[in-house]
């Protein structure tokens, strides 16, 4: 068979040896759909995700070509929760790319903000904000860049990235070219992270191919790109990577670039998709992971002196369990086992397994994804958007990601792949395992769709995580999280004072009893996404928490004791909690 010229997601030698070892699987064991009821995790108690998009007033639909013809066509639909009039309800910022032809024709791609009402409905206010047109854009990720209390989006694109500067009348304007942000290459992922600890945001961007309109690849002629034998879009595997960048913020409102100074500008052009900002060995020094498309992931190791060093070899996470390369997208960051230590969860093509990084601590990670019983259910899926959540607030965090491929033309093959693909949750079952309970929670995640960012918030302030899908071809997902009843939670909005304003980078515990779980308030994550920046605990069965501990980026630890469950809380650094109203700013008149 010719391999040659099949340029397509993932290393294509380690798919072929993929699909023979699955293969093999299939001659000696059970089937896949045997093998996947063994995962499942036979419960009748789980929330349900109830679809209420068309209750919602959104009416957001993502351009879209019938072919896909082009890789830039596949890649888009990041989404953003923001509270952009900080009100206390979360806003939501759908991301949307043109395709080619419009791109060429100068034509755009409505991208959609939609202000919360607080009763189940939200309105666009798009044009109103002035953020309805701000490029070809993929993503995103929200930061208070000059610490003026309202937080800010940065938009990833094909061409310069754009920088909303939050101006606190509801209105944004861009000021990425005065800010020195608007990198000119094709953007995808992005992270706002204080790497040296002087309480200004700097700002993480990766960069995907070298992909040039005035210069395209081709598409059923020479050269000709193939996936199991029909033509397809061709890339990543056959362009050129891009290079990352890394911008340090001045604190006079302008940001440096120095990426090469601080070791991270990827030289060797990998093909990078998501980035975070996580301090992942715990020195209070935020570290930076890139997952990289068809190529090893990043680990950069905070050194303290503006530098960082690359460990992802070293550390595990640059490629699977066996040291294949995957194609990685999305991004999960949690402490799924109480242990303090953030793991890290990454989506990845369709035979590649969801891999599970379980964090061991001095930058040592295992590849656990088979161990705690995630892969088999993930492998025959494209999958992308990715999160830590506790569905069901029992102080457990769960998994979810969506799915989707990258090909319509697969609708053509006689068996095998879909175009249009279900979502899987993962529940975890406390010992370091999850059960797939995808068929338990809803009918609605089985539901094929080409879903690409996809992020958690919740919409209502009920005390349940909701789910924020942007789908390619069409309208959104918005699924209402049912919750269980007899369970508590609490959530906190941060404020730092010589930290940076929203707070990020800072580590949150919580204690309740003999369980202590921790989080960490990041920026971006998921596939090219923002989740929501309050941090939410489930509690179980406790009615009061015991102890908060909150370590700023600053290193300012405040201690906070005896909360009640089931409330928002904010907290400002140095006095601990406080009204939710000394946390957020008052909306300027215009």
């Amino acid at each position: 068979m010719k391999l040659l010229g099949n340029f397509f997601w993932g290393t294509e030698s380690h798919k072929w040896i993929a699909r023979i070892a699955i293969c093999t699987m299939l001659v000696m064991q059970p089937s896949m759909a045997q093998q996947a009821q063994n995962y499942k995790c036979n419960r009748t108690d789980l929330p349900q995700l109830v679809d209420v998009t068309a209750k919602t007033g959104i009416k957001f639909s993502h351009d879209t070509d019938a072919d896909k013809r082009y890789i830039t066509e596949s890649m888009s639909g990041g989404v953003l929760i923001i509270d952009y009039d900080r009100d206390g309800w979360p806003d939501i910022y759908f991301t949307n790319a043109p395709t080619v032809a419009l791109s060429l024709a100068n034509k755009g791609a409505r991208s959609e903000l939609y202000r919360n009402n607080g009763d189940g409905t939200f309105t666009d206010v798009s044009d109103k904000a002035g953020v309805a047109h701000p490029c070809i854009a993929f993503g995103g990720s929200v930061g208070d860049y000059n610490n003026d209390n309202w937080p800010d989006m940065y938009v990833t694109c094909l061409g310069e990235n754009v920088l909303y500067r939050n101006n606190g009348d509801g209105t944004f304007t861009d000021v990425a070219k005065q800010a020195g942000v608007a990198d000119p290459r094709w953007t995808m992922g992005s992270s706002f992270g204080d790497y040296d600890s002087d309480g200004f945001l700097d700002l993480m961007t990766t960069n995907y191919v070298d992909f040039r309109l005035n210069d395209l690849p081709g598409f059923g002629n020479a050269p000709t790109c193939k996936y199991r034998g029909i033509d397809v879009q061709c890339g990543p595997r056959g362009l050129r990577g891009a290079g990352d960048a890394l911008f340090h913020n001045n604190g006079d409102g302008t940001f440096t670039e120095v990426s090469k100074e601080a070791g991270v500008d990827d030289p060797n052009g990998y093909y990078g998709l998501t980035t975070v900002f996580v301090d992942f060995d715990d020195d209070n020094k935020p570290d930076i992971f890139v997952a990289d498309d068809a190529t090893p992931n990043f680990l950069y190791h905070n050194q303290g002196d503006g530098k960082f060093v690359e460990y992802g070899m070293e550390s595990g996470v640059a490629v699977s369990d066996d040291g294949a390369e995957q194609a990685c997208m999305g991004v999960a960051i949690g402490d799924y086992m109480h242990t303090g230590r953030p793991s890290i969860g990454v989506t990845n093509f369709a035979d590649e397994y969801t891999t599970l990084y379980r964090n061991d601590g001095a930058m040592n990670f295992k590849d656990v994804a088979y161990a705690s019983k995630i892969a088999v259910p993930s492998l025959p899926w494209v999958k992308w958007g990715f999160f830590f959540f506790d569905l069901e607030n029992d102080g457990w965090l769960d998994l979810f990601h969506g799915a989707g491929h990258v090909y319509p033309q697969v609708d053509s093959l006689s068996s095998g792949a879909r175009y249009k693909e279900p979502k899987n949750l993962y529940i975890n079952k406390r010992d370091g395992t999850f059960c797939d309970g995808t068929d338990e929670a809803g009918p609605f995640l089985k539901v094929p769709q080409v879903n690409r960012g996809i992020v958690y918030a919740d919409l209502d302030n009920d005390g349940n995580l909701d789910i924020v899908i942007n789908n390619q071809d069409g309208a959104p997902t918005i699924l209402k999280n049912s919750g269980h009843k007899s369970n508590h939670w609490a959530t906190f909005e941060l404020q730092g004072t010589k930290s940076n304003r929203l707070g990020i980078g800072a580590r949150v515990k919580v204690f309740t009893g003999d369980v202590v779980q921790t989080s960490w308030l990041i920026s971006g994550g998921s596939y090219i996404s923002q989740n929501d920046m309050r941090l939410h605990f489930g509690l179980g069965a406790a009615t009061t928490i015991d102890k908060v501990e909150v370590r700023w980026s600053s290193g300012k630890v405040d201690t906070i004791q005896n909360l009640k469950a089931d409330q928002f809380y904010g907290l400002l650094e140095g006095e601990g909690v406080v009204p939710l109203e000394r946390v957020r700013p008052k909306l300027k008149a215009k």
